[in-house]
């Protein structure tokens, strides 16, 4: 790993063991779940949000005022809101994606879940969803939540990441290996 990454990911899992502790002695932890949901909606969608978060043109009280009007607006519950606002103000949300992440990972390690991550070429019906995650949780001994997301390069199949262990059925997995197995023949 990256010495960079190694700290980033550090930096958050530190965050992210805290506010789960606020959470679960305030007995919040739904709302951090929820709060979670808003934030990765927001990385994923707003480019603005993802420039402020990374760019270190923005002074800490830019950030700090941002992020207070975002999670108000977001309406994120009181320690979420008030860790982002740590957060900007020791120029530490660079970190919010591995937050995000390892939080999602520390509140389902404590339920007994695992999430897999489930990448399609079509975006999956809720019936597809639910066998898939019931075959999963049968394999795997532990109730699975479907993280899923679309990537129309696949052509089709699925690529399913559960911890370490991942399954590509994709199409173009199957192309790229059918097009190596041709160039070692010629």
């Amino acid at each position: 790993m990256s010495e960079p990454a190694s700290i980033s990911t550090g930096i958050a899992k530190r965050y992210a063991t805290a506010v789960y502790d606020l959470a679960k002695e305030t007995k919040a932890v739904k709302a951090i779940e929820t709060d979670i949901a808003a934030l990765q909606e927001a990385m994923a969608e707003s480019g603005d949000f993802n420039a402020m978060i990374h760019s270190p043109i923005y002074t800490r009280d830019q950030q700090g005022a941002a992020v207070t009007a975002l999670a108000k607006k977001m309406k994120l519950s009181g320690v979420m809101s008030n860790t982002l606002a740590l957060m900007a103000q020791k120029r530490r949300l660079f970190v919010l994606p591995q937050l995000v992440q390892t939080l999602r990972d520390l509140i389902a390690e404590d339920k007994g879940e695992v999430t897999a991550d489930v990448t399609s070429a079509k975006a999956l019906t809720k019936t597809q969803s639910d066998k898939l995650a019931k075959t999963l949780t049968a394999s795997m001994g532990k109730t699975v939540t479907i993280h899923a997301t679309v990537d129309e390069s696949l052509i089709g199949g699925l690529v399913v990441k559960v911890g370490s262990k991942m399954i590509d059925t994709s199409i173009r997995s199957k192309l790229n290996s059918l097009q190596n197995v041709m160039k070692e023949v010629g």
